[in-house]
């Protein structure tokens, strides 16, 4: 499966999470995730592929997740989305003793407070995330939802509806990635 997903910077995130309030209860949660690639960077720069070990801290029921995610390069261009592969782990430090003892380093860590908000629409189950990493200015919506090869297209025609009902306009979009943004951040 492919994660159809759009990415904006919201200009007025209080009218955002209203709109988002109205459709249903979001679930706050610290996510800590660390990158990792060969020294050269031969994942990213070959290709767009990302390596993701996920610290996912749920505030309000007091919950840890641990997920491993890979994520293909994009299946659309445009928009970024990607096919994921994701598990969740039983002890994160068994998979950063495994990767580090492949070789892959990690080359970029931060954490993302986001608050997610599960709804149904266009007919389909979508994933509503407002997005904040203390290192870059701004606030961030990221809507997604399943799609395969074949239904893409409209599994982001779809994801753009939902947009457009939450106030986002198409020139708030953005395909920047967290973890370039962090690193030039960090410069």
């Amino acid at each position: 499966m492919i994660e159809a997903e759009l990415k904006a910077q919201v200009r007025d995130p209080g009218q955002l999470r209203n709109r988002l309030g109205d459709l249903a209860v979001g679930e706050s949660s610290t996510y800590r995730d660390t990158y990792y690639d060969w020294p050269g960077r031969q994942l990213s720069k070959g290709g767009g592929r990302e390596l993701r070990l996920r610290l996912r801290l749920v505030v309000t029921a007091s919950r840890q997740r641990s997920l491993l995610t890979y994520k293909d390069p994009a299946a659309d261009s445009a928009s970024g989305s990607k096919p994921e592969h994701e598990t969740e782990l039983a002890d994160p430090t068994v998979i950063d003793v495994t990767l580090r003892a492949l070789g892959l380093v990690p080359f970029v860590a931060f954490e993302k407070h986001c608050t997610n908000y599960r709804f149904a629409a266009q007919g389909r189950d979508v994933l509503a995330t407002v997005v904040q990493v203390p290192e870059l200015d701004g606030t961030f919506l990221e809507v997604e939802t399943m799609a395969t090869e074949d239904s893409m297209a409209a599994a982001l025609a779809d994801v753009r509806a939902v947009l457009r009902q939450l106030g986002i306009a198409e020139d708030d979009l953005t395909t920047e990635q967290y973890t370039e943004a962090v690193l030039k951040a960090r410069e």
